[in-house]
């Protein structure tokens, strides 16, 4: 077993009042924030009345946040997949400063670095033969939509996987209307039959199918390019959410990884480092369907963001940063096999190493919740962020010494894990 070194936030506070003070941000935030006081954490904070997870952070750099308590954790959650390059990294940040001093909120005016990276975005991205710039991946995903349906002429969409907020894509159905949610039809990832099925019955109404190229589960072989096949065969635009994808699992994405080409693509997340930009990118005649509608935003032409995306995109082109996920990534996942295979707690490794995930294949749903339980308050105590219930991510900024550590913390996790596993009655 690995002997578990001390850490920065590895003291007498993670059995009382560790996370004191962000109990009482969080007091004061639920009586004035409404997504605070109507959605509570997005991480599980509390277990039996105590928190076990920190809420509010005050500061970033590399691979490391630290709470509004002083307590430092190795991040793995990177704001969900956009910090590629490390929190705070010097040139972007740099770039980022260095623009922002001259002014940002320049509409209706454009700023030249528009220009520059809407170059970059085309000489560097599959399909991308133009390009929309934006802010989130909510308006990237809803964008394309847009223009794909004033493309074709056609209303219905079919969907895979997780789009954003906007209503068309939503999960939860309160104040959205019926018929805005009728015309968008899901599909099971990885079944060719359901989606032909899908394209047969709705026939010339299909004006795209929109999906990620993976969530969790690794792509079946061909799949990609079954589902482009299938889509060009009906008439459809195939378009590809590429928001947590892009510029992490290669320069040009889960499309330049599997060799496919979607006639649209969403891009996002790591696009910027932890800067608020988006792009929709595609076909230059689908591209330009804009002038049939509106698609625009006080804040799009501000050009801060698109000077530290500049910076981050030719980066991630010249150096071996995304080389840098891949191996940290994969030496995680393997270790992370081993471990659960050595304490007999069995486990999948899901998803690829820049940004895997690990389940418990645990069948009794209530032990294999209190074994998730144990074991990521142990993450936690041990100054790791990882969340339960949505992929992780790895920066060019995590050394292989972060790793390790990482490890050691998941071995002593398993290690208090195996008990509960091992005897449900404790």
């Amino acid at each position: 077993m690995r002997v578990l070194p001390s850490h920065p936030c590895m003291d007498d506070r993670r059995t009382h009042g560790r996370f004191r003070r962000s109990d009482e941000v969080m007091a004061s935030a639920v009586a004035v924030d409404a997504r605070a006081a109507t959605r509570g954490d997005i991480l599980p904070s509390t277990a039996n009345g105590t928190t076990v997870y920190p809420r509010f952070m005050t500061r970033a750099e590399g691979p490391f946040v630290w709470d509004v308590d002083g307590n430092r954790f190795t991040d793995f959650l990177l704001g969900y997949g956009p910090v590629v390059l490390g929190h705070a990294q010097p040139d972007v940040m740099a770039a980022a400063v260095a623009q922002l001093s001259t002014g940002n909120c320049i509409a209706p005016l454009w700023s030249p670095r528009q220009v520059e990276l809407a170059h970059l975005l085309t000489e560097t991205l599959p399909g991308a033969e133009s390009a929309l710039l934006l802010k989130t991946g909510s308006d990237a995903t809803s964008a394309a939509i847009r223009l794909a349906r004033a493309f074709t002429g056609r209303d219905l969409v079919l969907r895979c996987g997780y789009h954003g907020w906007h209503d068309w894509a939503v999960e939860q159905p309160g104040g959205v209307v019926s018929a805005v949610r009728a015309h968008t039809v899901p599909f099971p990832y990885g079944d060719l039959a359901a989606l032909e099925a899908l394209l047969v019955e709705h026939g010339d109404r299909t004006a795209c199918v929109m999906m990620m190229p993976f969530e969790l589960e690794p792509v079946p072989d061909g799949y990609l390019a079954a589902v482009r096949a299938l889509t060009s065969d009906h008439g459809a635009l195939f378009v590809l959410d590429e928001v947590r994808s892009g510029f992490r699992l290669a320069l040009g994405g889960a499309q330049q990884h599997f060799g496919v080409t979607a006639d649209l693509t969403a891009w996002s997340k790591a696009m910027g480092n932890g800067f608020a930009i988006s792009a929709v990118t595609g076909r230059e005649d689908v591209m330009h369907a804009l002038r049939m509608t509106k698609i625009s935003s006080t804040f799009f032409a501000n050009p801060v963001d698109m000077a530290a995306s500049l910076t981050t995109i030719r980066m991630l082109r010249d150096t071996d940063a995304i080389e840098r996920l891949w191996r940290r990534g994969s030496a995680m996942m393997t270790g992370l096999d081993e471990l659960s295979r050595s304490y007999g707690i069995p486990t999948t490794l899901l998803g690829y190493p820049p940004m895997p995930f690990m389940r418990f294949d645990i069948p009794d749903p209530a032990l294999r919740s209190r074994v998730e339980s144990t074991f990521y308050r142990a993450t936690t105590e041990g100054g790791l962020l990882l969340h339960p219930e949505h992929q992780w991510f790895l920066s060019a900024a995590h050394a292989a010494s972060d790793i390790d550590r990482a490890l050691d913390v998941c071995d002593a996790a398993f290690a208090g894990s195996r008990s509960i596993y091992e005897d449900p009655s404790r």
